[in-house]
Formats: C-alpha cells, sequence, structure tokens
C-alpha cells in the first residue's frame, strides 16, 4: 500500500505556474513552436506547461533536459581538452529555430553550489567556451526576436541551500512554496494579478522614461558610483514586445524597471549586497572599482577567481549592459529569504549587469545597427550576469542637465 507523501508539491499550483508560464509568460501563439530547456528534475512542471502549450495551438514542443550528475561526471572525468569545447551545433540550430518563430521557455532549478568543489580554471573555460558557441541563441534573446520566458522549479538540492535547516522534503516544499508566492500563483487568476503588476512597472518605467535622465547616482554603505544611461535609452519592465509582436513577460517573477547604461560612462565604486550564483559557483561580497565604464579593480570574499575569470571573458565583461531598479519592499526582498538564484534575487534589489545590453532598451530600437548601439553607449559581450547592490540603505538620484532629482531614498521609490 502506498503511503501518502505529506510534503508533496501542490500540483494544483504546478499547473497554474505551467498555465501562466505559456499564456502571460510567453503568450505563446497558435501555429508557434516551443523549445523549453530544464532541469530533468522539473519533468513534473515541463509535462504542465507542455499540455499548455498544445492546447494554446503549439505545433511542436521540444524539451531537452540537463542532469546535475552528468554536469559533474564531466568535471570529474573529462580530459582537459574538453573544457574548451561546447556544442555550438545545439545553439546555431537554436538560432535557426528563433529565426524561424520558434519560442523560449526556460526554467531554473539546479543547485547554485554544484561546482563549488570543482577547479575554477575549468569552469571558468567552459563557461568562456559556452558563452562563444551559444552567441547564436543568445543575441535573439538580447535582441526580443521572438518571445521569451523564464520560470522556476523547487530542485532538492537548490532547496537545501536555501532552508539547511529544514529536511530536503521539507526545504523543497518550503521552496515551492516561496516560488509561487513570487510568481503570483497563489491566487486563482494569477493571469489578472500579473495585468495589474505589470500597470504598475508601466508607471515607473513611463516616469523614468519622461524624465530621461542623462545618469544615476546611487550611494549606500561601500557604493558611490555614477552611472551614464545610454544615449536614446528606453527604460522597460514587466510585460515587453518582442519583435515578432507577441507580448510576453520574459521573467517570472519580475519586480524590476530596467534600462541600458553608456558602457563608457561609469564612475566610482559598488559593493555587492547579496551573493551571486553564477554557473554552479557562490560569489559572495563583491567590490569593483570603475573608471571611464570599464572596472579595473575587482575583489570578492568568495569566488574571486571564479568572478575574474568572468571578467576576463571578452572585453565587453568589465563594463555595465544593464541597470535595474527594485524597491527594498519588493515581495521577494520581504519575505526575506536568499533563494542564491539571480531569478529571484535580483528582483529584491536595485542591481547591475555586466556584459551585453538589451538593444530593446533603445527607442525604436527595431531600426538600430549594432554599429548604431555602439555609437548610442551600448556594451557588447559574450556574457551578461546580474549582481544585486541595492538595500534599504541605498539612495538614488537621477541627473539631467547638473539638476538632481531624487528617485529612491532608503531603498524605495521616491514618485
Amino acid at each position: 500500500m502506498c503511503i501518502r507523501d505529506s510534503t508533496k508539491i501542490d500540483e494544483t499550483k504546478i499547473d497554474r505556474l505551467a498555465n501562466l508560464a505559456v499564456n502571460t509568460g510567453l503568450s505563446l501563439k497558435p501555429g508557434q513552436d516551443l523549445l523549453i530547456t530544464s532541469p530533468v528534475e522539473a519533468l513534473p512542471l515541463v509535462r504542465r506547461i507542455v499540455v499548455h502549450a498544445y492546447k494554446a495551438g503549439a505545433n511542436l514542443v521540444t524539451p531537452l533536459f540537463s542532469d546535475p550528475e552528468i554536469t559533474l561526471a564531466r568535471y570529474e572525468n573529462a580530459p582537459d581538452a574538453s573544457f574548451d569545447k561546447a556544442a555550438s551545433w545545439l545553439y546555431n540550430g537554436m538560432g535557426e529555430a528563433f529565426d524561424n518563430n520558434t519560442a523560449r521557455l526556460a526554467i531554473v532549478g539546479d543547485d547554485p553550489m554544484l561546482l563549488e568543489h570543482q577547479d575554477p580554471g575549468k569552469i571558468g573555460r567552459s563557461n568562456k567556451a559556452l558563452s562563444n558557441a551559444s552567441k547564436p541563441a543568445r543575441e535573439r534573446i538580447t535582441t526580443f526576436t521572438i518571445n521569451w520566458n523564464i520560470v522556476a522549479w523547487p530542485g532538492k538540492a537548490w532547496a537545501c541551500r536555501v532552508f539547511p535547516e529544514l529536511s530536503a522534503e521539507e526545504a523543497q516544499k518550503s521552496l515551492a512554496e516561496a516560488i509561487f508566492a513570487a510568481s503570483r500563483v497563489n491566487n486563482a487568476n494569477p493571469h489578472e494579478m500579473w495585468k495589474k503588476h505589470n500597470e504598475n512597472l508601466k508607471q515607473k518605467s513611463s516616469w523614468l522614461n519622461s524624465m530621461d535622465f542623462d545618469f544615476l547616482h546611487y550611494k549606500g554603505p561601500g557604493t558611490d558610483l555614477k552611472v551614464g544611461l545610454a544615449k536614446n535609452h528606453e527604460w522597460m519592465g514587466g510585460a515587453s514586445k518582442s519583435q515578432n509582436g507577441i507580448i510576453c513577460n520574459p521573467n517570472i517573477p519580475s519586480e524590476e524597471v530596467f534600462t541600458t547604461p553608456h558602457c563608457l560612462k561609469v564612475d566610482g565604486h559598488v559593493s555587492s549586497t547579496k551573493p551571486l550564483s553564477h554557473q554552479g559557483s557562490l560569489i559572495e561580497g563583491i567590490r569593483v572599482e570603475f573608471k571611464e565604464g570599464k572596472i579595473i579593480n575587482a575583489k570578492a570574499d568568495k569566488g574571486e577567481k571564479v568572478f575574474n575569470k568572468v571578467l576576463d571573458s571578452d572585453e565587453g565583461a568589465r563594463r555595465l549592459g544593464e541597470v535595474a531598479l527594485v524597491p527594498d519592499s519588493s515581495p521577494i526582498s520581504q519575505s526575506n529569504i536568499l533563494f542564491y538564484n539571480t531569478l529571484f534575487d535580483e528582483n529584491a534589489a536595485c542591481h547591475i549587469a555586466l556584459g551585453q545590453c538589451y538593444s530593446k532598451c533603445f527607442k525604436n530600437f527595431e531600426s538600430l545597427t549594432n554599429d548604431d548601439i555602439k555609437s548610442f553607449g551600448g556594451n557588447s559581450s559574450m556574457i551578461h550576469i546580474d549582481w544585486m547592490i541595492g538595500s534599504k540603505d541605498i539612495n538614488i538620484d537621477g541627473i539631467k542637465e547638473n539638476k538632481i532629482i531624487p528617485v529612491f531614498r532608503n531603498g524605495e521609490w521616491v514618485n
């Protein structure tokens, strides 16, 4: 006789999240194909996404799965030359699929510290090879060629990092409930909840666009940073219109409004306020100094070697590609949960991103060439890595023609 598992993840909320990902996250349209990448552990969510995708009219849904033990098997057994290789054929195929209007859905849920005991040199080389190989797919995402979305699954190993005091089963259940709450699927009609949330984010981005600031000046503990904003930049948040005409919500959850900084006009110093989980490594206590847009000095309390490998990925890796504003009162911040996952932690605090800019964050971006974006101050890189610099102690001023206008005070919107 089977014994009912009291820690089983709520199937109703799994289904709501799947429905939300397809119909609000992607706004999948009849006739579209869908490519899904996911940890194998997230199969229950993938199965429900596939059901809702076909109900929405998808022609073909193709899932690709990853597995942590297979990842570790490479680091523990592969020849040294393996770490300079990546499956370029796979990402070339993805790029071709996106050019043919295939939608993209990514599920995150792996152990954020999977590689903490592996060789940082191998991790850096592998990440660089992957970044180079994945360029055809990544460029279609950063230019919003197609509708795309990211959601999360509560992997057990991840859950145990977030809730180390609990059993694996209870930790997974707790992480699942935190994901459902942040994704707004605790409500019977999450689509309506997201409609209202998108309206609020739109109000913030519209105000920032009306102000058309030249610079943002951040001040807080360990931070005094002046960030120039790119010429013709545009603030965005929540739902976005992709180049195929479909309005999607790229991130579930999302609490940010964001834009493109000028990659040559960043000066000062800044400290991280939350750990950065990157490709299985945890980087804590980041402190960097910028001069004329470029990081000239970088330190970290933990994971410094990995962080410096990231900065050496290419010329654009030491420059900013995104600035994002998130109030300390955001639901994710107020949960007081450190997720060790950028999708969640970036929505608990203001953050910046190293590397590639979003060409979508320019006025009339559809008509811009790469040379136009570069001339406006947009950054180019094989990486795009967000890390958190906000807290209840951060103050931000907007600067326009030497006029100083408060934007954030004590971690909250002024307007």
